[in-house]
């Protein structure tokens, strides 16, 4: 198993925001968390990179308990973190960005993985571009490309499709399933989008109020499910 969750429960300050989550995840597994905004999907992400207020309960990273251990550490057991919104440095260029990713690395390279040049032939062609230059979704193939450079196991995206053109977002989940199917990176992602999900994911976790409340094989999401736990 690759990662194994165990009551899992997150704060901001005094608020609780996660309650008892668990769940496994297997080496090569594409698996979707899905609900409305504001029932703990992002804080679930943070959860599992260390970048919450206080935490409590088990994350285990090929048997290793990584609950207790820096982000950096988390990294460098090969976690790579495409948060919400990219956060890309504007003012660093393409190569800067993706260098900076390569810090996390357990080898200690620091360099430009060919892996993200040949999966992102546009950053490939623009390395020393402004990032903040780049449109939305080639800041988020830049926000992927610096999280490969970790030489990841596992990717943990936040919403990639989020406010992307239909086109591109058509292209981002084909280079993610590439990842996924082909070279057998392990990914969760959170996702608004069912269409994506059930074209990308093996399995779902459905979320409500900061608790799992259903989960299971992707041909298990029904549209009454969807209905009940993601409609306004």
């Amino acid at each position: 198993m690759l990662m194994n969750v165990e009551k899992l429960s997150s704060w901001y300050g005094k608020t609780q925001i996660l309650r008892d989550i668990s769940f496994e995840l297997k080496q090569g597994q594409c698996v979707c968390v899905l609900g409305r905004n504001g029932v703990g999907k992002t804080t679930l992400m943070r959860s599992l990179m260390g970048l919450c207020d206080r935490t409590t309960g088990s994350i285990r990273m090929l048997g290793d308990e990584v609950v207790d251990v820096p982000t950096y550490e988390r990294c460098k057991h090969g976690i790579g973190y495409i948060p919400q919104g990219r956060q890309i440095f504007g003012k660093f260029t393409v190569r800067e960005n993706i260098l900076l990713g390569s810090f996390a690395r357990a080898d200690g390279k620091t360099e430009v993985p060919e892996l993200c040049l040949s999966l992102f032939p546009y950053l490939a062609e623009n390395l020393d571009r402004r990032a903040g230059l780049l449109s939305g979704g080639q800041q988020q193939q830049l926000a992927i490309a610096r999280a490969l450079a970790v030489n990841p196991r596992m990717l943990l995206l936040d919403e990639p499709t989020e406010g992307i053109q239909p086109n591109i977002v058509a292209e981002i989940g084909h280079k993610l399933k590439m990842l996924n199917k082909e070279m057998g990176i392990t990914l969760i992602l959170t996702e608004q989008h069912i269409k994506v999900a059930r074209a990308l994911s093996d399995a779902f976790l459905m979320m409500d109020n900061g608790r799992i409340v259903a989960h299971g094989s992707i041909d298990e999401l029904t549209d009454e499910m969807v209905e009940k736990h993601m409609t306004v």
